[in-house]
């Protein structure tokens, strides 16, 4: 912690980080002046209630910081691009054009970033249809009224008029998806004048603005019960000191990777002799990130929240036993929820890491440039070493993950009312990640402008 804010203090202290760094909360603020602007033609109050029963919504506002749920026009944030950016990274390894552009270096790589903003505007019209259509759907009460959505003149929306439905679906539609480009626009505004990577820092401020709310609800839970006031406490205070130490084995395993040494054959060249060095090949623990618990989440929370879309809720109501079954095995509170989510955590980490590292390309590599890992021969044992290691590591990797996101899970079954900590692991592993990513490139720009010249 010391030497994070070291580093900020040095960087504050240089006039043209400084400037970034300003420029960069400058972007943040806006962003979030953006998630009060209400949409027209939506009830707040009934989105709020809606989207606390639907768990993938309730998980997509934690990701949005709270605008989904009040229905406003950053209600989407960064969700449909972090999703094109997964399927263009999925689509590099199929489609071998795609793979060659990823190879091109600079070039290639604004090509894919300009093919994902692309199918960010398309997931964003799907998602914003999508929403429209569960507002109309999952919020109808006895009398068929749309309580989410009203009329033009703040009469409630009924399907008998149809110049209203249609004025309400196009202008919210129209506004979602224009909010979501707000936010590629805000994040490459920050990739090119500020700090980090623009939506990384988008999705930073979004969580840690629900921090206030998160604090404020526990204080409420806390005094509500005043007959078990002291076990609340002690409870909250056990908790706190959890997710610190917590914080730190996040940062620590974010940090930690497996060093394979490599030893670069000597070569003369002319007069000169090249190589000769010994360096290493840095594997992380934790190389997927976050993105494994995205993946299960996003799947394990798409049953309970297609059942809530045709009115199956989970509490006994609906006169589905199957199905009010089916979404109570899919809560939060099952253990079949929390086992097969680790499983998934599991599965995702190994796929990931898998798309994402090729041991044999990195073989070739050390073959081409004459280097090799000791005791092994260059090639495929190089390769089945590397395979081996990487395996071993992911194992590591993806244990640790799975842990960090079922934890609040089961703090919750240890106290129900603590329930709404759920999504704590996946909300620390990007806190501490992009705090760390920022810190890192804060370090290399304040190295580069320091670094002693070639005439001083």
């Amino acid at each position: 912690m010391n030497g994070m804010l070291q580093v900020f203090r040095n960087a504050w202290v240089d006039t043209q980080l400084r400037k970034k760094i300003l420029y960069t909360l400058m972007i943040l603020v806006l962003f979030r002046l953006g998630s009060c602007i209400f949409v027209p033609f939506l009830n707040n109050s009934a989105i709020t209630n809606m989207i606390s029963g639907a768990s993938l919504l309730n998980y997509l506002d934690v990701m949005t910081g709270g605008a989904l749920g009040q229905g406003t026009l950053l209600a989407m944030s960064i969700t449909p691009y972090i999703n094109a950016s997964i399927i263009i990274q999925l689509l590099t390894v199929a489609i071998p054009p795609l793979e060659r552009l990823s190879k091109e270096g600079e070039t290639g790589q604004k090509k894919l970033n300009k093919i994902t903003k692309f199918t960010s505007l398309g997931i964003a019209v799907l998602q914003a249809v999508a929403f429209y259509f569960t507002l109309r759907n999952g919020t109808t009460d006895d009398n068929g009224i749309h309580v989410a959505i009203l009329r033009y003149g703040d009469v409630y929306d009924r399907t008998s008029d149809m110049f209203s439905i249609i004025l309400s679906a196009i202008t919210i539609v129209a506004c979602f998806v224009a909010g979501a480009s707000v936010i590629i626009w805000l994040g490459d505004r920050i990739n090119e004048h500020g700090i980090g990577n623009g939506i990384s820092m988008i999705l930073f401020a979004g969580i840690v603005a629900r921090l206030p709310q998160t604090i404020s609800s526990f204080i409420g839970i806390v005094s509500a019960d005043k007959e078990n006031l002291g076990k609340n406490v002690a409870f909250v205070a056990v908790t706190v000191i959890i997710f610190i130490a917590m914080i730190w084995f996040v940062i620590f395993m974010t940090n930690a990777e497996r060093r394979i040494p490599v030893q670069y054959a000597k070569r003369v060249v002319g007069r000169k002799m090249y190589g000769g060095q010994s360096t290493h090949i840095p594997i992380k623990v934790a190389m997927s990130g976050v993105m494994p618990i995205i993946f299960a989440m996003s799947i394990m929370s798409l049953p309970s929240t297609i059942c809530y879309f045709f009115g199956i809720k989970g509490d006994g109501t609906s006169g589905h036993d199957f199905w009010e079954g089916f979404v109570r095995f899919f809560s939060h509170t099952s253990p079949a929820y929390a086992v097969l989510y680790f499983l998934l955590i599991l599965g995702f980490n190994y796929f990931y890491v898998a798309i994402t590292y090729n041991p044999v390309e990195i073989a070739n590599n050390l073959k081409k440039n004459n280097g090799a890992i000791p005791g092994y021969r260059p090639g495929k044992p190089t390769s089945d070493f590397i395979y081996n290691s990487l395996n071993k590591i992911t194992l590591f990797g993806a244990v640790f993950l799975g842990v960090i996101a079922i934890f609040p899970i089961i703090l919750s079954w240890i106290n129900p009312n603590f329930s709404q900590v759920s999504l704590g692991g996946t909300s620390m592993l990007i806190i501490v990640g992009v705090a760390l990513d920022t810190v890192r490139s804060l370090e290399s720009q304040i190295m580069m402008r320091h670094h002693p010249g070639f005439l001083d």
